[in-house]
């Protein structure tokens, strides 16, 4: 068993990586105290190179294995979660008519997301509110990453 991890300082603060046995497993926010910003192997910089593009305003498709760990119906959520486009927004009802589920269900599987951004669970909210975040800095960190991704596609919709 491989496990390594990497420090990435974003604008939402430091993030986390860890990859285990050639995929990435987890994503959580972090102290950057003492912690090496080179990403000790090509995952992890995959996953890197992958977040500078993201931050710096292009979303590229994921070329790297995420492999978050869960119950096949969390897995299921999150495989559909990582279709929705970005700057697109889905309710959690939405998801739960897809899969044949609940609401509840997939907000408590969005709750425990391991991989946020990555698996991009910031584009699911609540039909009436946005809902929480598993990521640091909750429904602030959201707003957020929801705000960015309009205003950096905003220029390609214009353009179709």
């Amino acid at each position: 068993m491989s496990l390594s991890t990497a420090y990435y300082h974003s604008p939402v603060g430091w993030l986390c990586i860890s990859v285990l046995d050639g995929s990435v497993r987890a994503l959580h926010w972090s102290s950057s105290d003492g912690h090496p910003t080179i990403a000790p192997n090509a995952v992890a910089r995959r996953a890197t190179d992958w977040l500078d593009s993201y931050f710096r305003g292009t979303i590229l498709p994921i070329s790297f294995p995420l492999e978050p760990a869960g119950t096949p119906f969390q897995r299921r959520v999150w495989q559909l979660v990582s279709t929705i486009a970005p700057a697109s927004v889905f309710s959690y009802g939405d998801l739960a008519r897809d899969l044949g589920s609940s609401a509840r269900a997939v907000g408590q599987t969005m709750a425990i997301n391991p991989i946020p951004i990555l698996i991009p669970c910031h584009r699911v909210t609540g039909k009436r509110s946005l809902g929480g975040y598993s990521g640091g800095g909750g429904a602030a960190t959201k707003q957020w990453l929801l705000e960015w991704e309009q205003k950096i596609t905003a220029p390609h919709q214009a353009q179709q």
